[in-house]
């Protein structure tokens, strides 16, 4: 089944302003919110479907990615770990957790609706620290790995949960107590007089900050931060038919959170190498051939360089410079189907620069022969035509 437009979703258009797209989901997350509408399945997924929907477009680079490439830009197949945390992959409390931003800290329906906190919270409501930053890296590519997908091995230098203390930043288990203000759930509830009558909040616990411990003790290792800085190996898979500028998410592969907090997004930045002879153009990949005049009249059989080798093409008697060959299914494959660009092969015929005198004595005798007289057939197509052909 296919997945519904984001923006649909929301009810925005493509140039909406993240204003617009901030109002807009407050009011489908207000409609569709669960608490309002107890047992009703179908608006719990509407619900889950406006909070995918806001993740990415409320995200300017997501947001670009998904103009872009729809929703395979953030499919599990792209950069081995997936885009985001969407749809069936969010449970309740991360949903909850954005509301903080849409409604704001301090107001009513933000804590009524699990907002207010500063890190990710668990199933219990406590929060799982800070959530790690994300990395950005670059990687180059040339025109074989693109044209087939690769899989890269890179060593990143980022911070990593703690060894010593597991990531919760004690310096060992009786160093962590539950938080005296909370009991424990990282929240602290208060009743407050709203437009909508007496209504319980819940905000986040200003002792512990919502993680429902406190820590006696610091590890030595971290100084309490739950994670030291390091480096770490990654593997990341590339799909075929990607291209310079797109950008691959490898979900859980950036900074590590602090004290247990989850990690961030491995932000991968495509560049692709130039290649000695080839050029790109969308998902097709041109060649300039070169020819010499007895060449081009007797016509002779010629070997041109192609993404993955070297192939074969007959250019017949009488080719015009210009004239442009197309080798099918010999270029980039369309990462978001199964599309497959051309190689296309464009004639040059070279006119030589110097000539001996016997060499200019055989073109006097041929200057004037009919045969070599401009006769150009109403059938050619003209410069604008080819440049037309080459890129439809």
């Amino acid at each position: 089944m296919s997945k519904k437009d984001f923006y649909e979703i929301l009810g925005v258009s493509k140039s909406a302003s993240q204003d617009e797209i901030k109002k807009a989901y407050r009011k489908v997350a207000m409609q569709f919110h669960p608490d309002r509408n107890p047992g009703d399945k179908a608006a719990e997924e509407k619900f889950k479907e406006a909070a995918e929907a806001y993740e990415i477009l409320s995200d300017a680079d997501k947001r670009a990615q998904y103009d872009r490439f729809g929703h395979q830009a953030f499919s599990p197949g792209r950069g081995g770990g997936g885009g985001y945390g969407g749809g069936a992959g969010m449970n309740m409390d991360d949903i909850f957790s954005q509301f903080g931003d849409i409604f704001g800290d301090e107001s009513p329906f933000g804590s009524f609706f699990g907002g207010g906190g500063g890190g990710r919270r668990s199933s219990g409501g406590r929060s799982r620290g800070v959530r790690g930053s994300n990395l950005r890296v670059k990687i180059k590519l040339n025109f074989e790995e693109i044209a087939k997908g690769t899989t890269k091995t890179i060593k990143v230098k980022k911070y990593v949960s703690c060894n010593t203390c597991g990531g919760n930043g004690a310096k060992d288990k009786n160093s962590i107590n539950t938080c005296g203000t909370c009991g424990g759930s990282g929240q602290v509830r208060r009743v407050q007089n709203t437009f909508l009558g007496q209504m319980q909040t819940v905000t986040t616990c200003p002792n512990c900050n919502g993680e429902g411990t406190t820590v006696t003790n610091k590890c030595t290792s971290c100084k309490g931060e739950g994670r030291v800085y390091g480096e770490e190996t990654v593997t990341i898979d590339i799909p075929a038919g990607v291209q310079e500028g797109m950008q691959l998410s490898v979900g859980g592969k950036g900074n590590a959170g602090e004290r247990g907090g989850s990690n961030g997004d491995l932000i991968v930045l495509i560049e692709e190498e130039a290649h000695p002879q080839l050029h790109r153009d969308g998902l097709n990949v041109a060649f300039d051939l070169h020819i010499s005049i007895p060449d081009a009249v007797f016509g002779t059989q010629v070997e041109v360089p192609t993404i993955d080798g070297r192939a074969k093409i007959k250019i017949p008697a009488g080719t015009q410079s210009g004239k442009i060959f197309r080798l099918k299914g010999k270029g980039f494959p369309n990462v978001n189907s199964y599309e497959k660009g051309d190689q296309l092969i464009q004639v040059n015929v070279w006119t030589p620069q110097h000539v001996s005198a016997e060499e200019k004595q055989m073109l006097e005798k041929l200057q004037h022969s009919q045969n070599f007289v401009p006769k150009p057939d109403k059938n050619d197509k003209s410069f604008f035509d080819k440049v037309r052909e080459m890129f439809s």
